[in-house]
């Protein structure tokens, strides 16, 4: 039991995004037979199904960050020696920490912007879409601190061993 509680913790982003894609993928299965066999519909499922491929989106892209499932171009960075290749990965999580967070910012403004406009069909706010936004983002941000601080210790305990190796 303590291994499953501890196994869907590690694969929340995972687990949440699969669920909005299974609600997507069913509603829209349905809302289809729907239509094409008794020639009726849910007036409300394109929406739904929009709704939770938007989350979808932004979990998984989250998941995918955390796992370093995104598109790299590393080949440049290992022509450069290790310890530049450190430092290289210290400056590239910076960056992602200071664009992630940006964008994380901007994303506060999108769903107070939104928190008025409702939705189409159901007239729910907009902003249970747009907080899709922020919680992707957010998790892009605190994965961005995470791998910064763990390379940021790599590379000191490096820096540290080459030291001592030098006064011995």
């Amino acid at each position: 039991m303590k291994s499953l509680v501890k196994t869907s913790i590690k694969n929340a982003e995972e687990i949440v995004s699969c669920f909005f894609v299974s609600i997507t993928v069913c509603l829209v299965i349905v809302n289809v037979i729907l239509r094409y066999i008794f020639n009726i519909g849910l007036y409300w499922s394109e929406e739904v199904a929009t709704i939770c491929f938007v989350w979808s989106v932004f979990i998984g892209a989250a998941a995918c960050y955390k796992r370093k499932m995104h598109i790299g171009i590393d080949f440049l960075i290992k022509l450069v020696p290790e310890k530049i290749q450190d430092l290289i990965n210290l400056v590239v999580h910076s960056l992602l920490i200071i664009i992630n967070g940006y964008i994380a910012y901007l994303s506060i403004i999108f769903i107070r912007a939104s928190y008025i406009k409702p939705t189409a069909v159901l007239g729910i706010s907009s902003a249970y879409v747009s907080s899709s936004l922020l919680v992707g983002f957010g998790l892009m941000t605190m994965y961005s601190i995470i791998f910064f601080m763990r390379d940021l210790k790599n590379f000191l305990n490096s820096f540290k061993e080459v030291q001592d190796i030098k006064s011995i």
